[in-house]
């Protein structure tokens, strides 16, 4: 009995030295491999492990929150 995955949002960073974007990629290809449906990301700026309020260049929430907000009220997961 495998995992069963409904869809998945994805994000990562060039800039990211921890796990290379590749990664990111690699995943999104098996997804899409699978049918499952995806929204991927690469954003060019961002350290690795960034959260809702990082540290500066942003002061301000990182974009991947407010993208996965929109993905997350487009699939019906929020209001």
């Amino acid at each position: 009995m495998g995992i069963r995955m409904e869809r998945c949002f994805i994000w990562t960073t060039f800039e990211d030295k921890t796990v290379p974007m590749e990664n990111s990629m690699m995943f999104a290809e098996a997804l899409r491999k699978n049918h499952v449906p995806l929204d991927l990301h690469i954003y060019e700026k961002g350290r690795h492990g960034i959260g809702l309020n990082d540290k500066p260049p942003f002061a301000h929430p990182h974009p991947w929150a407010s993208d996965c907000l929109f993905w997350l009220k487009a699939q019906g997961f929020v209001k």
